[in-house]
């Protein structure tokens, strides 16, 4: 992956990835969950209880655990990151995945830029896409970056912004984007960008829906967005010659 590629006329497709590009039945959200708390606790000196519920208020207000971290607690993001993300024993749960590589190799990147958009950091994000086997198939990625002093993370208008800037893209209704978050969803929705809100089978409905699209699978993408597919455009052709 490459960060800072020039503008060029191609659309920006950005992707999402923990409980995007791998299940939510991977657990990982979960471990993540536990070490955020024990995180809080040994550093706030809190008990279990009233460490779970700041870490739950921080990530509702800001989306991310972190960022209140930073502003109430002057904790330094880096060790956030070594204690939490880059302890997650995820070399023993994700593992090449070829039903996501087959999906990815089906987009035209004549006609779309995958990129990577996440709340992580950068270690953690390309160790996740390096043990899928997908990390070849996107041309860079934006992410929180833990060395600022300011934290931008989604859904903050600063972090649509950098990512426009990073992917290069040219225009805001030529962003597309995919998450299993609601709240980045209904924010990237209201920034302009296409959004299709990732709802795994297990989970539940919103009952009001963050986007104007909500699907089950990434594989439905396909048939939303037939022209970035090399199998849709082929279909497509054999059907009109």
């Amino acid at each position: 992956m490459a960060n800072g590629q020039g503008q060029d006329a191609r659309p920006i497709f950005f992707f999402d990835i923990d409980n995007c590009l791998y299940s939510r039945g991977s657990q990982i959200h979960d471990k993540m969950q536990e070490l955020i708390d024990v995180f809080f606790i040994k550093y706030l000196s809190l008990d279990p209880e009233d460490a779970t519920m700041l870490h739950q208020k921080y990530y509702k207000e800001y989306g991310l655990a972190i960022e209140g971290l930073t502003r109430h607690h002057k904790i330094d993001p880096l060790v956030f990151n070594r204690e939490v993300d880059d302890a997650l024993p995820l070399d023993e749960i994700l593992k090449p995945d070829p039903r996501l590589r087959e999906f990815l190799q089906d987009l035209d990147t004549t006609k779309v830029k995958p990129w990577l958009l996440t709340n992580a950091y950068v270690t953690h994000g390309k160790r996740v896409v390096k043990l899928l086997g997908v990390d070849d198939l996107f041309e860079g990625i934006t992410y929180c970056d833990y060395g600022q002093e300011r934290l931008i993370c989604k859904p903050a208008d600063e972090m649509w912004e950098k990512a426009e800037k990073e992917a290069g893209a040219k225009a805001i209704d030529e962003c597309y984007f995919v998450d299993d978050s609601a709240l980045n969803c209904k924010y990237a929705e209201k920034r302009g960008w296409k959004t299709a809100h990732l709802v795994e089978p297990m989970l539940q409905m919103p009952a009001t829906p963050a986007a104007k699209i909500t699907i089950r699978r990434l594989e439905e993408l396909r048939e939303l967005f037939p022209q970035f597919f090399k199998s849709k455009q082929e279909k497509t052709k054999a059907e009109t010659t």
